[in-house]
């Protein structure tokens, strides 16, 4: 099979030439790495046909990215390290996302074997549960609680990469480090996309590193097509290509990260002591499995309520079709059956996950077991609920014999985050998400001591937190503030195989906060049960619910299911639900990869 390169230029995709340049030679690596040719790429909705390749697939949200990716397995890397490439470039070419300076979900499925690994960022040993309180006790508004160095956890990709890295890693760790880099001193090309945020995100500007990367002398977000370089990051990302994981976790950049984080105009409580002790851990961890008609799907587990919550929709909508028969899928799109039954199932499980779902470290599961939430039986329960007509806000069910003492979690947002999926030629495969929630997480910028321009995002993650310990009755909530702890993720990296030999079948996960879930279930469902390719499940419409209104994307449903919805009791909510998966299936003669549409992604492999 030959080597498929995609751009777009405005709404039409096209064939990516790949130019292959000299690298300086003070770039210190064995790998050749070139800077491809880069497009301007247009946003909105973008059709892509899906890639088919013979022996790998790399596929991630930035065409850079996924190059990277492609040169690193091409000079003889494994999965686990070009998805480490892939994510340092996407720390410079997709800030608004990931990075650095957040934290990441990695599953791998290597010789056989499965290995999970969890580098989600934890709170300071400061921490409480009214820090994002005011002195008279008024609860800071939401984003007030956001922009702010309170918002801010302990990074945890680094350590976590390093980690899995010495597992899985075939090249040196130091040559994983070349693109982004070279990229950092060189510079790319500002896409769209990037732009269109820039512009859109006022109060990044008000943080100066930012606002003298990314801004004109006017406050105007750099046009598309202009160079950007970062030569902070370039030269953290050399001491971390260097030292490893200590080329982040020293003195140097924590005491960066802290005097920015406690000298913002509402300040957290993160000290140098917090940043240089989180590499002090095992970011082991076991993966959830779980069948699910042919097949084991398999994600993580808590502090992510990624993979239980995608897992118990799946599960309660199968356990209502065994009683109900109804066509699921027809003409291209799901029926207004399988939706209704779609979204009440969603609302049993979010009734469920605002109760139980916290770092187990801190929280019991209930039944003594987090898979007590995926028992058939239970889930045959639930489905019972499920009626002709909406059943309006789901509570919470008891997978045990008493009734959990937690209170519920209330709602708010969750957004964000990115999707990595690899296959290597020697059938390593990895899903990885990775996040510092918010777009540009918490607005502030660190240039890890260099003194440089540029640097990396800090992450707002620990709004993902509870921001009230306690509910309206009382009771403590699961997922409150508390120090040391790592907030509930909805991150839903997801490795699938066949339930009767264990052979690889698929790797998906997707960025959107708390519709990650939904985003991912649907992928799911398309590749599965529904006999769609990677892409066409990807390029399904997509819906969501979260024990509320039910949402779904506007202008790709007809009005007639729309209609026959609210005359089943559904709340309807019409919204962009800008997904972003990635996705990459084993097919006859190798893999076929999917990128969505509505973002800037594609796939490459040969």
């Amino acid at each position: 099979m030959h080597k498929k390169h995609f751009l777009f230029l405005a709404a039409l995709f096209i064939v990516l030439l790949i130019l292959f340049t000299g690298c300086e030679e003070r770039t210190p690596s064995a790998v050749d790495y070139a800077i491809p040719q880069q497009p301007e790429l247009s946003t909105g909705y973008t059709e892509k046909p899906g890639w088919q390749t013979s022996e790998f697939a790399v596929a991630a949200a930035n065409p850079l990215a996924t190059d990277a990716g492609y040169q690193i397995i091409k000079a003889g890397g494994s999965a686990v390290d070009a998805a480490i490439a892939v994510q340092m470039v996407l720390t410079l070419v997709e800030p608004q996302s990931s990075g650095i300076g957040g934290g990441a979900f990695l599953l791998t499925y290597d010789d056989g074997e499965k290995f999970a690994y969890n580098g989600r960022e934890q709170a300071p040993a400061g921490a409480d549960g009214k820090m994002f309180f005011r002195e008279d006790g008024e609860l800071l508004s939401f984003a007030e609680s956001v922009r702010s160095g309170m918002a801010v956890g302990i990074p945890g990709t680094i350590a976590m990469l390093d980690e899995a890295h010495k597992n899985h890693g075939r090249l040196d760790w130091s040559d994983l480090f070349t693109p982004a880099i070279t990229l950092a001193e060189e510079g790319f090309n500002i896409s769209p996309r990037l732009h269109g945020l820039l512009e859109a995100d006022q109060s990044l500007r008000d943080d100066p590193i930012a606002r003298d990367i990314y801004y004109d002398e006017n406050g105007d977000a750099l046009s598309v097509g202009t160079t950007l370089r970062n030569p902070a990051l370039a030269e953290i990302l050399r001491n971390v290509a260097d030292q490893g994981a200590d080329g982040f976790y020293n003195s140097n950049v924590a005491q960066d990260i802290a005097n920015r984080v406690q000298s913002h105009e509402r300040p957290g409580t993160m000290t140098v002591e917090d940043i240089m002790n989180y590499p002090d851990q095992s970011f082991t961890v076991q993966m959830m499995c779980n069948d699910w008609k042919s097949y084991t799907i398999c994600g993580m587990p808590p502090p992510s309520s990624g993979h239980i919550a995608v897992m118990q929709i799946l599960g309660i909508i199968e356990q209502y079709e065994v009683d109900h028969n109804f066509m699921a899928f027809s003409d291209s799109l799901p029926t207004t059956d399988w939706m209704h039954t779609y979204f009440e199932s969603s609302k049993l499980t979010f009734a469920d996950r605002a109760l139980y779902i916290g770092d187990p470290e801190f929280v019991d599961p209930p039944a003594n077991s987090w898979q007590s939430l995926l028992d058939s039986s239970y889930l045959a329960k639930r489905s019972e609920l499920i009626t002709d007509m909406s059943m309006g806000e789901a509570t919470a069910g008891d997978p045990g014999e008493g009734t959990a003492f937690w209170g519920i979690h209330p709602e708010q947002p969750e957004k964000g985050t990115s999707h990595i999926s690899i296959v290597d030629p020697y059938g390593q495969a990895v899903s990885m998400t990775t996040t510092i929630e918010q777009g540009f997480g918490s607005r502030i910028m660190s240039d890890g001591g260099t003194g440089l321009p540029g640097g990396f995002h800090l992450n707002n993650e620990l709004t993902d937190f509870s921001r009230t310990p306690l509910d309206d009755e009382g009771r403590p909530i699961a997922n409150r503030v508390e120090p040391n702890k790592q907030p509930r993720s909805s991150m839903s990296p997801s490795l699938i195989f066949d339930a009767e030999t264990g052979d690889f079948v698929a790797s998906v996960g997707s960025p959107g906060g708390a519709a990650i879930i939904h985003y991912t279930a649907k992928a799911i469902t398309g590749m599965l049960d529904w006999n769609l390719n990677a892409q066409e499940a990807i390029n399904l419409p997509n819906f969501a619910a979260y024990n509320g209104p039910v949402i779904i994307e506007d202008n790709r449903f007809p009005q007639e299911l729309i209609e026959a919805l609210k005359a089943m009791g559904h709340d309807i909510t019409v919204s962009e639900l800008t997904s972003g998966l990635q996705a990459i299936q084993k097919i006859e003669n190798g893999y076929f990869g999917g990128a969505d549409p509505r973002r800037e992604g594609v796939v490459m492999g040969d």
